[in-house]
């Protein structure tokens, strides 16, 4: 059982306005594969939260009246919704770019032996975990036989063209750290990945994208029971960059949970901090829902903002894109 988390206020966060909605991150299920010490969602083999076929008939309205430029679908592992597949060819037939959130490792699992293949096809865009380039820190991170999985995945991604120069498909991965501090400098670390990958196992991806870890869900559980919760949350305020506000994701990005109810970002979907509307809006619902996507205009809307917020604006900055500077 998880200790309590201590309660994150906003008295000191600037406040934020969003800009105009360019992309919708869906988070499809919680079900994955992996169970991640890192993992803001809680995500797991038992978890049974997974979007309703209601819900995702409206995200498919969305998508198709809306001008969203890109559809960014997490989980859990989003792979294994049953109509994952249905919903990324609905996308991309609308010309509109998909990001998979893959752990690799999902790659290899029973009834996914077409799934490189098919996000290959499509022209999906992959932003692969992968915590280190080394098999016992993913293994202590991810689970035992979790990086032999991974550098599987990414063979067979390089093999259908995933991550080599001039194919077209992109294939990032991702990094967070392991405990609490901040990540190194993305670019740097990115060069490591690269020259270690390429030579060990003669695998290529395109970018590595540096994400802090927040202080929210699994992870700050980890932190409370470790005694470390205040002093990474000291870390994230002391390494605060007012310039990381102007590119923050929660200004054009809109987050989707699994019933259909819409957050600023993530995180917040995981807290619970729906987004918020000006007070005069008419919705379908006491709260925002991706039906609301088809009536109202979030452009202006104030963004709900806590202490974890601080994760996102702390020295090179994080979002699901990588540093922010």
């Amino acid at each position: 059982m998880h200790p309590t988390l201590p309660l994150l206020n906003a008295l000191n966060f600037p406040s934020l306005r969003r800009g105009p909605v360019e992309a919708l991150q869906v988070n499809l299920t919680y079900r994955c594969n992996q169970r991640c010490l890192h993992c803001h969602v809680n995500a797991g083999p038992t978890r049974t939260e997974s979007m309703t076929d209601a819900s995702l008939a409206l995200l498919l309205q969305v998508l198709d009246a809306h001008p969203v430029q890109t559809l960014d679908l997490t989980g859990g592992a989003p792979e294994l919704h049953p109509r994952f597949r249905e919903l990324v060819s609905h996308a991309r037939h609308a010309g509109i770019r998909v990001i998979d959130r893959c752990n690799l490792s999902i790659l290899s699992e029973p009834g996914q032996d077409d799934l490189a293949a098919f996000l290959a096809a499509e022209g999906v865009e992959i932003s692969a975990s992968l915590p280190c380039y080394s098999r016992e820190r993913v293994d202590q991170q991810r689970g035992d036989g979790v990086f032999e999985a991974s550098i599987a995945g990414l063979r067979q991604l390089n093999a259908l063209g995933y991550g080599i120069e001039g194919s077209g498909l992109l294939l990032n991965l991702v990094y967070n750290p392991q405990g609490p501090s901040l990540p190194p400098p993305q670019q740097a670390l990115e060069q490591d990945y690269k020259a270690h990958l390429q030579e060990d196992f003669g695998i290529q991806f395109n970018q590595l994208l540096t994400i802090t870890n927040q202080p929210i869900a699994r992870f700050g559980s980890t932190l409370v029971s470790k005694g470390q919760f205040n002093g990474y949350m000291q870390l994230l305020r002391d390494n605060y960059r007012a310039d990381n506000l102007k590119t923050v994701m929660c200004r054009s990005l809109v987050s989707v949970d699994w019933q259909g109810y819409l957050y600023d970002c993530d995180f917040n979907q995981m807290l619970e901090l729906h987004l918020q509307l000006p007070a005069d809006a008419v919705l379908a619902r006491d709260r925002a829902h991706l039906s609301d996507l088809l009536s109202q205009r979030f452009d202006g809307n104030p963004i709900v903002t806590r202490d974890h917020c601080y994760a996102c604006t702390a020295g090179q900055g994080s979002s699901c894109s990588g540093a922010l500077g």
